[in-house]
């Protein structure tokens, strides 16, 4: 299966995309990872991802793309993959369905996590770091930066919820749980079965 999670900062997209990529024996593909590999390689596109990460804004869309893509072109994506974080705008989703429509492929689903922005800066305020022996907010949950990440999520990713509802793949799944409960409910989404395995939530 070739599935789009979506889902606001702080939503558990990276735990959920996990425990779905293992429950359908595919790779979750993240940007967020992808672009820390190129942060820790010191690539242009690492660069690029430090300076719009550092004030809470998305890298643009064609670079963002171009690495997702040559992601996908692995022999391990070629069965199927999760998409964490990606699509983010609706430019680069109008981009991928190109590029799955020259490969004879095609979306099979869209799991759209729904949470409270209240619950939202609630989850990533308290989030901590060990930083020099203490506990420390990191600098992208500082509060002022979470709600403008919020803000960038509902005027850019947002909408890609109505762009999939034309092709009636979205799944609308209630992430205002636990972690079971959650993955629980984007199986039924899927009409699959049950995760085998629990991680603590994360943003």
């Amino acid at each position: 299966m070739r599935i789009v999670l979506l889902g606001p900062p702080g939503s558990g997209k990276g735990t959920q995309a996990a425990l779905l990529a293992d429950a359908l024996g595919v790779p979750a593909v993240s940007t967020g990872e992808l672009f820390r590999a190129h942060v820790a390689e010191g690539t242009e596109f690492g660069r690029m991802a430090a300076v719009f990460a550092s004030v809470g804004d998305l890298v643009p869309d064609d670079a963002t793309t171009t690495m997702l893509i040559e992601r996908l072109e692995q022999p391990d994506c070629l069965a199927g993959y999760l998409l964490d974080g990606f699509p983010r705008t609706v430019g680069q989703a109008e981009r991928l369905r190109e590029e799955l429509r020259a490969r004879a492929t095609r979306l099979d689903a869209v799991i759209d996590l729904e949470v409270a922005d209240a619950e939202l800066i609630r989850r990533m305020t308290a989030r901590r770091v060990l930083l020099d022996g203490a506990w420390v907010t990191r600098a992208d949950d500082q509060p002022e930066t979470v709600r403008h990440r919020l803000e960038v999520y509902r005027e850019q990713t947002a909408p890609l919820v109505e762009f999939y509802e034309a092709d009636g793949i979205v799944r609308r799944v209630d992430a205002d749980a636990d972690v079971d409960t959650v993955a629980a409910r984007v199986l039924a989404a899927l009409d699959l079965g049950t995760p085998n395995s629990t991680q603590p939530p994360v943003g």
